[in-house]
């Protein structure tokens, strides 16, 4: 069971979607600002079909409020729960019309507490309001302007446009609110302002765009003007508080660690799957999937160093 993506809510809280073969539920953690000052707060929710449980959660978003709302990309649904965990409601069904959805992933809330979701499999991008009425859709599935290929990660900015993580076109695409294209970032490839079927983007508040380079194993920047600044391949060289309770409880993997030549390649990320940045505390987070963890950079202005994971 790990990681699998993240949401901010208020103050140094975080919500975090864990999920393994038989488990799946959302966890409301605390992150301070300096290593180790992590706490668990409440979990909620599990395997199955019902009311308040999952089969493959999938993306998360919090609204002002700090309502929850999590897609499930095998129920065609989303659930929604209080910043407690207490479940309220669910909207959506199967199918490719207005409101239905086809594995959604990606969910974003934007300033007026208006969702966007990534209906992946019907290629498209819907806007709902925070209840599950439907508003708008764009997109289409295709290689163009404004058209998608199992859309993955969404986010927005705080001038309410709209960032998609095009996964299978390799590329970020940015909408206005309405859903009217804006630019175009990326190809597919391996170098600079190229990717490898993308999974997450977040924005700061300074326009800078950070893309979760899924099958890279990186995560690379840019300015606000899609120009490159640099990348990130993770920088783990402690380990989080959990992870020492995880390998001292278990000699065989304690033995193991220190039977290798080097633990460097444990610093980097492995398929990385999301990134959320934290305007109030200037700091981007990166949710190392196959790790089991999310390593944390502080932003500044000479630009990010690497700081702690949990």
């Amino acid at each position: 069971m790990g990681v699998y993506t993240i949401a901010l809510g208020h103050g140094s809280n975080v919500f975090a979607i864990v999920r393994g073969p038989y488990s799946a539920k959302v966890v409301k953690l605390t992150i301070g600002e300096i290593p180790d000052d992590e706490e668990i707060i409440v979990e909620f929710g599990e395997r199955g079909e019902g009311s308040g449980q999952f089969t493959w959660p999938a993306g998360i978003a919090v609204d002002s409020q700090e309502n929850v709302f999590v897609t499930d990309e095998w129920l065609h649904r989303v659930s929604v729960f209080t910043a407690d965990g207490e479940f309220l409601r669910t909207f959506g069904t199967a199918g490719n019309g207005e409101g239905q959805f086809n594995r959604p992933s990606g969910i974003t809330i934007d300033g007026n507490d208006d969702i966007y979701i990534s209906d992946s499999l019907n290629h498209r991008i819907q806007k709902l309001s925070s209840e599950g009425r439907f508003i708008n859709q764009w997109g289409n599935r295709g290689a163009d302007a404004g058209e998608f290929n199992s859309p993955w990660g969404i986010t927005t900015d705080g001038q309410g446009h709209v960032y998609v993580a095009d996964h299978k076109n390799h590329r970020i695409q940015k909408f206005n609110a309405d859903g009217e294209f804006v630019f175009e970032l990326g190809s597919h490839g391996k170098g600079d302002n190229q990717f490898d079927h993308p999974s997450s983007v977040a924005v700061d508040s300074d326009g800078e765009i950070y893309v979760c380079d899924w099958a890279n194993n990186r995560v690379q920047t840019f300015d606000k003007d899609r120009n490159y600044l640099t990348t990130f391949e993770g920088n783990a060289q402690e380990l989080s508080k959990w992870q020492r309770q995880y390998v001292n409880a278990n000699p065989d993997v304690y033995k193991a660690r220190r039977r290798v030549y080097t633990l460097e390649p444990e610093q980097r990320f492995a398929l990385p799957m999301a990134v959320a940045f934290d305007n109030e505390k200037s700091r981007l987070m990166v949710v190392d999937a196959q790790r089991w963890r999310i390593q944390i950079y502080n932003k500044l202005r000479n630009y990010a160093d690497p700081q702690f994971n949990i």
